[in-house]
């Protein structure tokens, strides 16, 4: 049978629900919505209708086009004290703060509607009816998500209505349990038939500012109802006779990528582990409070480039018909806001450090936060060739830069591009996986085995000669792919 196309995404049932959509007759945009809604049943920690994210289309013969939807800044005034929590990653550490205070503006419900009304075949009921099932029936917990209810317990437990949502006769769930969410699936429903107005303008708005400010965050009424999705041009990069494209300011991530790859570019050759730590340090030097400020400028990614070259989930499809689609978000690692009664668990990009390296609460109200995030589509002879993206933090820029270094400069198909061993460098050390050789003049914090602290990058990938589909889905962090016939 011809194949139809390739679903690779951070859980074999979000895949699954990608796949079923391609084989139905829907584009890779449709495949994306139906694999991201999945995802909100299945990855409920690190996606959701109360998180934020970015999706890159290339269409064929069109111009691709970037559709940010990430999460902004609420309003100003009095907070209460971010809460701090420590998720342990094994053989590394990380901070991350909740509460009401760490709410954003959430963009998923707007995003949603947008592609689906700009780029979809399929209606959205008929894309949304996998999830809103499994939501009511239920799923079975895998070893993954197991693992990350273990890791991500502080937040999930944090308030009497996040237990009372996740936990199972009094503890969260573990392998093989079934869970269900019948609140998240009236709301999944609920976008589908009547679009983003309720939680933007509606009664699921008005619920969630008044919960959130009654508790001590400042997400108003006002900034729900200002907020929309907004089309970007992407940033393009040559890299090694393809064209890279990826997300723009004011998202950080996708220009770093790209400084990274023009470095690699000028110097020529298949980048070794020193290489790419060298061109990773030079982008993360540049990841400064000016670079930051100047992300919101007309006209930065040019000046940028020229002046200098003289807990988040990941889908990415690619279908027969030339259609590439690439979609990250992230709830950051949730908030431990629940509000009862709407399916919502927002975000708390607010308290992410890496979000705000400049001081908590700097961004004015409105502005979009500097994400990470890197939707990005590699094309060759101008057809998408490589779909990838990544989960992870800051590991999201350095993961996509190995994948991609892998594929086109070492040969590697889109599994085996995934699956090798990773390294990422930050603050004068390089951390790294079992595999990755030493570097000269390098200070390595080796972990012991493949870890998710590494990001969870899905890649969905076609071979122009032949035609055929294939994909890599991380192990990482439970990925999966699922090839449409």
């Amino acid at each position: 049978m011809a194949e139809r196309g390739v679903v690779a995404a951070g859980h074999p049932l979000t895949a699954q629900a990608g796949a079923d959509i391609l084989r139905a007759g829907g584009n890779a945009v449709d495949a994306a919505l139906a694999a991201l809604m999945m995802a909100f049943m299945v990855e409920p920690l690190l996606t959701g209708l109360g998180a934020g994210g970015y999706m890159l289309v290339a269409p064929p013969g069109g111009e691709p086009v970037l559709l940010d939807f990430n999460v902004a800044a609420p309003s100003g005034g009095d907070r209460a004290p971010l809460d701090a929590v420590v998720v342990d990653f094994g053989d590394a550490v990380q901070v991350f703060h909740i509460g009401a205070s760490s709410c954003g503006v959430y963009g998923v419900p707007a995003g949603v509607a947008t592609a689906a009304a700009r780029f979809g075949s399929v209606p959205l009921p008929e894309l949304a009816a996998p999830a809103v099932r499994a939501a009511r029936e239920g799923i079975a917990t895998n070893a993954t998500q197991a693992l990350l209810w273990d890791l991500l317990a502080p937040i999930a437990t944090a308030t009497p209505e996040a237990r009372a949502r996740y936990e199972l006769d009094g503890a969260l769930p573990r392998e093989g349990d079934i869970v269900r969410d019948p609140d998240l699936a009236d709301a999944i429903e609920r976008l589908a038939v009547e679009g983003a107005a309720p939680f933007y303008r509606g009664d699921i708005a008005a619920a969630v500012s008044d919960w959130v400010r009654e508790r001590g965050g400042t997400l108003s009424k006002a900034d729900l109802a200002a907020y929309e999705t907004i089309p970007r041009e992407p940033v393009r990069v040559h890299y090694h006779g393809r064209q890279v494209i990826t997300n723009p300011p004011p998202s950080a991530g996708g220009i770093l990528i790209g400084y990274a790859l023009a470095l690699l570019e000028r110097a020529g050759g298949k980048p070794g582990p020193g290489a790419l730590v060298t061109a990773m340090e030079a982008a993360q030097t540049e990841r400064t409070d000016a670079f930051l400020e100047g992300l919101h400028e007309p006209d930065f990614t040019r000046t940028f480039m020229s002046s200098r070259l003289g807990s988040t989930t990941h889908v990415s499809v690619l279908d027969a018909d030339g259609w590439a689609c690439s979609v990250t978000t992230t709830n950051g690692e949730g908030s431990g806001i629940v509000v009862p009664g709407t399916g919502m668990h927002v975000n708390n990009m607010m308290g992410e450090q890496d979000l705000s390296p400049a001081g908590w609460f700097t961004h004015p109200a409105g502005r979009r936060l500097p994400s990470m995030m890197a939707p990005t589509i590699v094309l060759a002879g101008g057809r998408p060739e490589l779909v990838v993206g990544s989960a992870g933090s800051n590991r999201i820029r350095s993961a996509i830069l190995q994948v991609i270094v892998n594929a086109i400069d070492h040969g590697m198909e889109a599994q085996p591009a995934v699956d090798a061993p990773r390294l990422h460098f930050e603050d004068g050390l390089v951390y790294a996986e079992p595999g990755v050789p030493e570097i000269e003049g390098r200070t390595l914090v080796r972990f012991r085995e493949r870890n998710l602290f590494f990001g969870g990058c899905q890649a969905a990938e076609r071979r122009h000669g032949t035609g055929a589909f294939s994909g890599g889905g991380d192990p990482r962090r439970g990925g999966a792919v699922v090839i449409a016939r």
